[in-house]
């Protein structure tokens, strides 16, 4: 492929699992070269979340002292590593199969990649995980998994959407949330909670958060009906049998109780555990009240079209905190980690 590009970009890249030094911003890192499905993207803008500092930190790895396993898909990574899965960009170049109709396109890459590096792997891979994403001046993604946008919106209220908004519309979809159901979102406050908040509302569901004091307020704001704190026990504030669905991105010490305040036939989805990922499950519960359990990670094909079509018709609306040039990523991951902001 010639481009009318410089063979070199910038970028930061992930030089291995640990703390910030491991996070290295280069000039001399190659443009990379496109296959032949492939869509070269100019990137404008590029999100953080919660799984960068989980791939650097190597907490999906299940095995104590072997960060092997440190990946989406419990495969091991492939070192140095482009983080970055919430990208919105330009297409500036494609590959010898893609129509030259797409150069130009303003497009958001959907995360979870079902075509990855020409092949088609048993577990689809996460951008900025098992391949490189959006932390770079380009990345080549599979040209599926470009999705054009038109919106008014910028490149940074855009970035916001990809990573949280389509692992919270996966959650909603898979549990099938209806009009009239009422919903419980744990973690409102958070990027995947308050997407969630936003897409069950846009459902027509009612909608009850647990989020921090603090931060009550902007969450109402999305459409909640009521919140309760997140030190709160559920089960307390609600009672038995009080909801269809309960969205949970932080598990820990109140697992028990999303259980028991579900409605019977209740679904269960759950999508993160930052709260705690080791839980007391009593079967009882589960079975006597015919409950459905749903754990989300890969999403369904029309999920992120559906997000899409979702933000062009300004049914929702992105929630950026602060803005960082990319050089400055570990003044932006610290001041992430501090959780002092709403979306």
């Amino acid at each position: 492929m010639k481009t009318p590009f410089p063979r070199m970009m910038k970028g930061v890249l992930l030089t291995g699992h640990g703390g910030f030094e491991k996070l290295e911003a280069r000039n001399d890192i190659p443009v990379p070269e496109l296959r032949e499905h492939e869509v070269l993207v100019q990137v404008g803008a590029a999100g953080i979340n919660n799984t960068d500092i989980n791939t650097r930190l190597a907490w999906y790895s299940k095995q104590d002292g072997d960060s092997s396993d440190a990946s989406w898909t419990g495969e091991p990574l492939k070192l140095p590593l482009i983080q970055g899965a919430d990208v919105c960009g330009r297409i500036v170049a494609v590959g010898a199969q893609v129509s030259a109709s797409r150069l130009g396109e303003r497009v958001l890459i959907e995360p979870c990649l079902k075509e990855v590096n020409g092949r088609f792997p048993s577990r689809p891979h996460y951008l900025g995980s098992e391949c490189n994403g959006g932390f770079a001046e380009f990345t080549a993604v599979a040209s599926r998994h470009a999705h054009v946008i038109e919106s008014s919106l910028s490149d940074v209220e855009l970035a916001s959407f990809p990573c949280a908004y389509s692992t919270a519309e996966n959650m909603l979809h898979r549990a099938g949330v209806q009009a009239g159901e009422r919903v419980l979102v744990t973690g409102a406050s958070g990027g995947v909670g308050s997407a969630a908040v936003q897409l069950a509302v846009a459902r027509g569901a009612t909608v009850v958060a647990v989020t921090g004091a603090a931060k009550a307020d902007a969450v109402r704001a999305l459409g909640v009906t009521q919140t309760i704190d997140r030190h709160e026990s559920p089960l307390a504030a609600f009672g038995h049998n009080q909801f269809d669905v309960v969205v949970v991105l932080v598990a820990g010490q109140w697992f028990p109780d999303y259980l028991n305040v579900l409605k019977p036939n209740g679904r269960y989805v759950v999508a993160g555990a930052i709260g705690g990922a080791m839980v007391e499950l009593d079967v009882r519960t589960l079975y006597l009240k015919d409950l459905r359990l749903l754990g989300c990670t890969e999403l369904a094909d029309e999920v992120f079209p559906n997000l899409i079509k979702l933000i062009e018709s300004e049914k929702i609306r992105p929630l950026v905190a602060h803005v960082f040039p990319l050089a400055e990523i570990v003044a932006a991951q610290k001041l992430f980690l501090q959780k002092q902001f709403v979306g």
